[in-house]
């Protein structure tokens, strides 16, 4: 059996490069068969008089080119389904200078177990890492019981890799929501600029062993070096002095950097992700094919140098995460919003809110701008007609006691005065602030779809927020209809003056705001059970430091039926 996982047009199918994955998924004679080249044996079930035999891999064979270090990116799964989930890796000895391997497929073995110890082996096969995909892998594993943890390795000619360890989702019950049981134990994260500090946030993470980590954007930056710490200095991009990455090497060795941090292997080895991107692994503030507000010169790029950019940036993003998608290579689109579903206890509505978004008002190279833009962009949009139409109906449709919705940057209002107090009311025109009345619509929908605990999960600020969400901001008396939990970054600079400035702000202009927190890096911790969903505020004493502790500053609690948080 094979899945292909890249998606080309027909006309240009046999120029364009693809990959298949050979699965083992308990397959009749058919699929035996199809695997036999590969000396592999067929996964069956112990039950009955004459059980198959587990499965197993072929003998280890020598590749030339392929030694130690291979995996020096280490191994990642993702998008959990209760019967699958995805499984990465990419071959990648030298990460940072375009990956050092030889310009050739190399075949790929990988094992999937209920044990760390590879003793009780239920899927196992033999993948292609295509040199045209940087010799990443997608496995997307099928037949695996929901609800439970699994254990997983690859291996590239006599070479292991390390272990991770994923979960697949609960199965729904067939009570729906009324029938929700169990937890479910994740990670909210965002905005990693490498540069910028460490990532104990991560070994923390690691440490808390969650069921899942939800990622909601800027996985990598595009900026030149330049950094307070000798080993954070990025990767130098073909074309330095542009603060961005153009090229699809320039994306695969920044990408090569972040993933070879040990305290993001870590995190990613201990539990499946769940990933969306936001502007910072194409370029800061872009919005569909409109490259940054402001650049000029040598910086600028018409829409379609733009286009070919994203595709890039596209591309390694795909080659580098653990997602469930089809790639069509040169491309500047790639689909990566979906619904991720866990029992009957949760739904993960993961959107994009940079592809498909219409131009900032104001094209300000701050972003900053005043509030009236926002609240006059009729026609605007950060999400597309398609993808608003999609996460309106699946809410209509959900059967789950929560329903998250996972995106990129802060949906509460954000208004505020300069510090000297004067002028006009200012906001951040890139957030949705800058698109007010798509957000009416996207609150309007949660509202009237009736679903039941609608949360929005925010990241981008880099600071972390627990906010009331209501239809209409400017009108504060009027019921709130959802909670927002906002993460704050896991190094990455905070950037709206001081603590102190935002918060009297926040009395002045966003009574909605209830919790606020800006001068610390971390995550939010979430346990979601049927009763309620509690969100603790974990933050790093001091991200200059990779063995910093990570504590737990506040913890918010949404109760089963109520749209606000409360502390605990």
């Amino acid at each position: 059996m094979s899945r292909d996982r890249v998606v080309v047009p027909s006309a240009t199918r046999d120029q364009r490069p693809h990959r298949r994955s050979v699965l083992l998924a308990g397959l009749g004679v058919g699929g035996a068969a199809a695997l036999g080249g590969l000396g592999l044996a067929a996964c069956g079930t112990s039950e009955g008089p004459n059980p198959s035999p587990a499965p197993t891999l072929r003998a280890p064979t020598p590749v030339p080119g392929v030694s130690d270090g291979v995996f020096a990116l280490g191994v990642a799964s993702g998008d959990p389904l209760p019967d699958g989930v995805i499984l990465w890796t990419r071959l990648a000895p030298k990460p940072t200078q375009g990956g050092g391997m030889p310009s050739r497929d190399v075949p790929v073995d990988w094992q999937i177990a209920t044990d760390e110890r590879f003793a009780s082996v239920v899927r196992a096969g033999t993948q292609t890492a295509q040199a045209a995909f940087a010799h990443s892998v997608h496995v997307d594993v099928r037949g695996l019981e929901p609800g439970r943890d699994y254990y997983y390795r690859f291996r590239a000619g006599t070479v292991l890799s390390p272990v991770g360890r994923t979960r697949t989702a609960a199965a729904p019950a067939s009570g729906g929501a009324a029938a929700a049981s169990g937890a479910l134990n994740f990670a909210l994260v965002s905005c990693q600029d490498f540069q910028n500090g460490y990532w104990p946030a991560f070994d923390a993470i690691a440490a808390d062993h969650p069921d899942l980590v939800v990622h909601v954007g800027d996985y990598i930056y595009e900026y030149d070096p330049d950094s307070r710490f000798p080993d954070r200095r990025h990767t130098t991009p073909q074309t330095p002095g542009l603060d961005q990455l153009q090229t699809l090497a320039d994306y695969r060795n920044r990408y090569g950097q972040y993933k070879a941090d040990p305290a993001l292997q870590a995190a990613h080895h201990v539990a499946p992700w769940v990933v969306t991107w936001d502007d910072h692994e194409v370029e800061n503030n872009y919005a569909g094919l409109v490259d940054e507000p402001g650049d000029l010169g040598a910086k600028h790029q018409d829409q379609a140098q733009f286009a070919r950019q994203r595709a890039a940036a596209y591309q390694a993003y795909y080659e580098h995460m653990p997602i469930r998608a089809e790639l069509d290579p040169g491309s500047p689109s790639l689909k990566i919003y979906r619904r991720l579903t866990f029992g009957s206890l949760a739904t993960f509505n993961v959107m994009d809110t940079r592809q498909y978004r219409t131009r900032t008002p104001g094209d300000f190279a701050s972003a900053i701008g005043p509030a009236e833009l926002g609240r006059a962009n009729v026609t605007g949009t950060m999400a597309g007609a398609d993808q608003e139409r999609w996460l309106r109906d699946g809410l209509a449709a959900s059967r789950t006691r929560w329903n998250l919705i996972a995106q990129q940057t802060m949906m509460a209002q954000l208004d505020g005065l300069l510090p000297t107090g004067g002028g006009e009311i200012l906001t951040n025109l890139d957030q949705n602030d800058g698109y007010r009345p798509y957000r009416r619509r996207i609150l309007t929908n949660v509202r009237d779809s009736g679903v039941r605990n609608p949360v929005v999960l925010s990241g981008d600020l880099h600071c972390a927020w627990v906010n009331d969400l209501r239809v209409d901001f400017d009108q504060p008396d009027t019921p709130a209809i959802a909670t927002e939990f906002v993460c704050t970054s896991i190094s990455s600079a905070f950037f709206l003056v001081s603590d102190e400035f935002v918060r009297e702000n926040n009395a002045r202009f966003n009574p909605h705001v209830r919790y606020f927190r800006g001068d610390r890096r971390g995550y939010t911790r979430f346990r979601v059970t049927p009763t309620q969903c509690r969100a603790d505020q974990r933050i790093v004493a001091d991200s200059d430091r990779p063995d910093s502790p990570v504590t737990t500053d506040a913890t918010w609690i949404v109760e089963d039926g109520q749209a606000t948080a409360h502390s605990a």
